[in-house]
């Protein structure tokens, strides 16, 4: 009888046990998995933003993200994509790979308004010298903000460079014209968020991959 009981058990046995295994093997590699599905966006202030991306055949990865605040106030989230990492903005610039820059709202904003403050902060971080080679691209860029009244919160304004194009520039997910020739004027643009003087200094060091502190007394 025992015999009988241990032939019939048996293959049971083998059965029960080698599920379980799988189930083992399918638990661990869950676990390896997680963190890489995880890792596939950051969240900054609320708005998830991709680790890494595709622009015109190349990839990009992060460079850093930040919040960009008017007194106590989040306007917008800046993430910055270049195809390696840069901590100093002399070496971005004199990189020539392709490059850009999400700007996600987080209130509504007038466009007039931004604007302004693009061409404040054109003007703040550029020598004077040079001011004349971009004061050409200026209208257009006052065109696009004219074509496009308002952004509310969770629509972007993309900036891409794109070594064989351009300059392109992007509202709502739509081409705003033909890009921009001028490499000066991608320039001049960036420094607005990286020059010496740039519209927030903690965005700055964020964008260029350093941690942003929190800022308690503006959240």
């Amino acid at each position: 009888m025992n015999s009988n009981f241990h032939a019939k058990a048996l293959p049971c046995i083998r059965r029960a046990s080698a599920r379980w295994l799988m189930v083992g093997m399918a638990a661990t590699a869950t676990a390896f998995m997680a963190p890489h599905s995880l890792a596939a966006d950051r969240d900054v202030s609320g708005v998830k933003v991709s680790l890494s991306l595709n622009l015109a055949g190349k990839s990009l990865e992060l460079n850093g993200a930040g919040t960009r605040y008017r007194g106590p106030f989040k306007v917008y989230t800046a993430a910055l994509y270049t195809t390696q990492k840069f901590s100093s903005v002399p070496d971005f610039h004199a990189d020539n790979g392709s490059k850009r820059l999400v700007l996600t709202m987080l209130r509504e904003v007038d466009s007039a308004e931004m604007g302004r403050m693009f061409i404040n902060g054109v003007q703040k971080n550029i020598a004077k010298n040079d001011l004349t080679k971009v004061l050409l691209e200026l209208p257009r860029m006052g065109e696009i903000f004219a074509a496009n009244k308002r952004l509310f919160p969770g629509e972007q304004l993309v900036i891409d460079w794109i070594p064989a194009v351009g300059m392109q520039i992007s509202v709502r997910g739509k081409p705003q014209g033909e890009a921009f020739n001028s490499p000066e004027f991608f320039e001049a643009l960036m420094n607005i968020w990286l020059g010496k003087a740039p519209a927030d200094s903690q965005l700055k060091d964020a964008l260029l991959g350093k941690a942003e502190p929190e800022r308690l007394s503006r959240s």
